[in-house]
């Protein structure tokens, strides 16, 4: 789906959604001024599973910051294959090529969990970076936790096993939504990680048999959390030591 043809949602169902801007943690990181300049600019839009938000290679329009939603970054090959290279959800915005002077990039941008997200023209953006204010610090930093995340995932891509990989993937997702849950098929996960498809089918099953997911028709749930971490390699530490150390999370509570 282009980013044109995204669905807007509507006032009514924004209230309902229950979703203000600050549920995104970059969006509430933001002094009040420079809320009063975006938030204003700011449209609500609905992702669907599956839908491309920024295609490779073309021009970053409109930057996204996902509420309960996450956005894959996926790198694809002339021959259709594809690998993840990083997960964007409540903690960050998809589009940071925008501010960084490149206009487009070459990973493409697909919705992994369908939900809700903020977006705003990029000019808009632009200009309150221009302005070399919080905005503009807060980006940078958040920078450099997107490329510690995209080097991790390489590192463990090479180096790790599948069922390593998959649990730093789980745990990447569930940080990023309201609960344990995720929702995706073992071919789907298969195209992010990389890999076949029977190497995710004995990952998920050998992780179901020793309690900590349980697996049934794509839809995912985590049921040892403790277990999945100690599971996992040291990949998804590093990643999320250093998104703490950059952007310590600022509680948002509503007024």
């Amino acid at each position: 789906m282009d980013t044109q043809q995204l669905k807007v949602v509507s006032q009514q169902v924004q209230e309902q959604a229950n979703f203000p801007p600050e549920f995104n943690r970059l969006l509430n990181e933001l002094p009040d001024e420079v809320k009063h300049r975006i938030f204003p600019h700011l449209e609500l839009v609905q992702l669907e599973l599956g839908d491309v938000v920024c295609e490779a290679g073309s021009k970053v329009r409109y930057v996204y910051f996902p509420l309960n939603s996450i956005i894959s970054l996926l790198y694809v090959m002339e021959n259709g294959a594809s690998a993840e290279i990083a997960v964007v959800g409540n903690d960050g915005m998809v589009g940071v090529a925008l501010f960084m002077g490149g206009e487009s990039t070459t990973s493409r941008a697909i919705v992994q969990s369908a939900g809700v997200a903020y977006r705003l023209f990029g000019q808009r953006l632009k200009d309150e970076f221009n302005r070399h204010g919080a905005l503009l610090h807060l980006l940078l930093r958040y920078s450099q936790i997107l490329l510690t995340q995209m080097a991790q995932t390489a590192v463990c891509n090479r180096h790790h096993s599948i069922e390593q990989q998959l649990c730093r993937w789980l745990l990447l997702s569930i940080d990023r939504l309201p609960d344990d849950r995720v929702m995706m098929t073992q071919e789907l996960i298969a195209n992010m990680l990389g890999v076949r498809r029977e190497g995710v089918t004995d990952a998920a099953g050998k992780l179901q048999r020793i309690g900590i997911i349980n697996y049934s028709r794509g839809n995912i749930e985590v049921l040892d959390r403790k277990l999945l971490e100690q599971t996992c390699c040291e990949c998804y530490s590093v990643v999320k030591q250093e998104s703490e150390r950059l952007m310590p999370l600022k509680k948002f509570t509503k007024k």
